[in-house]
């Protein structure tokens, strides 16, 4: 029976068989219980990053717990590992490596946010610590050890976050059979045609089997070729000219006797190179530009880097959809947008969008109000993480002609105004969407060299060298505690133990 004209959603339909896939239908299914949840598991193409970059945020614990699914099923029963971090080695010419790590840097005294005493006392000295130092994840990633999350409010460890590098296969198995297990139906087989009714709307998919599938809700996870959504329209922003990379390389090599819960981002001359660890494997990717490195050099350069021959190379795109919610489709993860990894932002982002898919549900007729608010909010969320992505290319101060060329471009409006405002004060403005909290901008921004011309004057109420002592006995604090914690291996065999007790 038909529903009515602006009933509720009852039934939906998730094409696309990887990891953004099952995700999606899991969620749909596990949060929204009323509807009738369909999907369609066409294996992922091989350019759909979410099924080939292993890095997430910590938001994926926040997802995982929306599902009624705990860290152990993600790291011991699929084979993943902790990540507390990645250390960026190159990025910014001349000056040191840095640690972007989850969580706070520095105590709050005064009347001014923590860095505001950072930057007098850099401004003064000269040689001061680190920022990074001040960052209790960041130390735990450098020194070997790991801390899960602390209740204590008083120990420089209660803000640490962790993400996870994910075992591909097992993770998307494990959440194939959770879907399942929740209820949601496979249809096997691939689409052979998407039939549109004259209001633009999806009516049905025709499968290669000569069945049809019909729904009230068609979600699209099928990678960036977008097998649903692009037979709506072909809308699409280009971010080549802030993210110049646009081929990847990726292998596996093997694991480490004790892997490391820090991943390393290399800057290379056309391009950069990343390493992330789990007990099983140590998995590698390079991003570069075609136009600064034939396939042969990088080739090279990949199995020079990692000693693996090197795959066939994946081509990005690197852009987004300005409505990836049209009618009654929805794109979400690669179909929706086209990011590199730097910052392991690829799943977050098609997890947001699922939840945002839930949050904003239309009625059956898909008002073009609420379609449009979701479609302003994502293109919100997504330009911020395009900004915080092209941050590290436009302050990277290297010579190379691949990193002046992104330099010398003119930056997104919203990226310029923040570089502008903290430049001037230290200060960050406000936007809506934000994927990345206060400190991983400050990280980033001063592990890049962008330090403010002028303090701000809340901090004259605290004198320097009170500042000062404050920093050094935080700083102390870390490095006391750093010898009671696990190693991340050490850590994950506990958590393997206390499960087959």
């Amino acid at each position: 029976m038909p529903a009515p004209l602006d009933g509720p959603m009852r039934r939906v339909v998730v094409v696309g068989g990887g990891i953004i896939g099952w995700s999606a239908a899991a969620a749909l299914r596990r949060r929204m219980p009323s509807l009738a949840v369909t999907i369609v598991p066409v294996p992922p193409p091989a350019n759909a990053l979410a099924d080939l970059v292993p890095g997430t945020l910590p938001s994926v614990v926040g997802f995982h717990d929306d599902l009624g699914l705990r860290d152990e099923d993600a790291v011991v029963r699929a084979g993943s590992f902790y990540r507390l971090g990645t250390a960026f080695e190159g990025w910014a010419g001349k000056r040191p490596s840095y640690v972007h790590a989850y969580g706070t840097h520095g105590q709050p005294f005064g009347t001014a946010s923590f860095h505001h005493h950072w930057v007098r006392a850099a401004a003064a000295a000269g040689d001061t610590a680190p920022f990074d130092a001040h960052s209790p994840a960041a130390a735990l990633a450098r020194a070997g050890r790991f801390a899960p999350p602390i209740s204590d409010a008083g120990s420089p460890f209660a803000g640490i976050e962790h993400g996870l590098v994910l075992d591909l296969p097992s993770y998307a198995a494990m959440l194939s059979a959770f879907a399942r297990h929740v209820g949601v139906v496979v249809r096997e087989g691939a689409v052979r045609d998407v039939r549109l009714r004259e209001n633009g709307f999806v009516d049905a998919l025709l499968l290669e089997d000569g069945s049809e599938l019909d729904g009230d809700l068609f979600v699209d996870a099928t990678g960036p070729q977008a097998t649903i959504r692009a037979t709506m329209d072909g809308d699409w922003e280009d971010w080549s000219r802030w993210l110049p990379a646009d081929r990847l390389l990726i292998g596996d090599g093997p694991p480490r006797a004790e892997p490391s819960a820090l991943d390393r981002a290399v800057a290379m001359p056309a391009g950069w190179r990343w390493v992330s660890e789990t007990p099983n494997r140590t998995a590698h990717g390079m991003l570069y530009a075609s136009a600064d490195l034939s396939t042969e050099a990088a080739a090279r350069a990949f199995r020079g880097a990692t000693g693996l021959n090197a795959p066939a190379p994946v081509t990005l795109r690197q852009g987004t959809r300005p409505e990836p919610w049209r009618a009654n489709c929805v794109a979400i993860g690669d179909a929706a947008m086209s990011i590199e990894p730097l910052e392991w932002t690829n799943l977050h982002l098609a997890h947001s969008a699922i939840d945002r898919v839930i949050a904003m549900m239309p009625g059956h007729a898909c008002h073009p109000l609420e379609l449009a608010d979701y479609n302003r909010q994502a293109a919100a969320e997504v330009a911020r993480v395009r900004d915080f992505v092209a941050l590290h290319y436009a302050t990277s101060n290297r010579p190379e002609p691949f990193w002046q060329r992104a330099a010398a471009a003119e930056p997104p409006a919203s990226l310029a105004y923040t570089l502008r405002l903290f430049a001037e004060r230290g200060r960050l403005p406000f936007f809506e969407e934000e994927t990345f909290a206060k400190d991983s901008w400050l990280s980033v921004l001063i592990g890049q060299g962008v330090i403010p011309r002028r303090t701000d004057p809340l901090i004259d109420t605290v004198p320097a060298f009170q500042s000062d002592q404050a920093m050094a006995g935080w700083r102390a604090a870390i490095e006391a505690a750093l010898p009671s914690f696990p190693t991340p291996a050490a850590y994950l065999g506990a958590q393997k133990r206390q499960i087959s007790a």
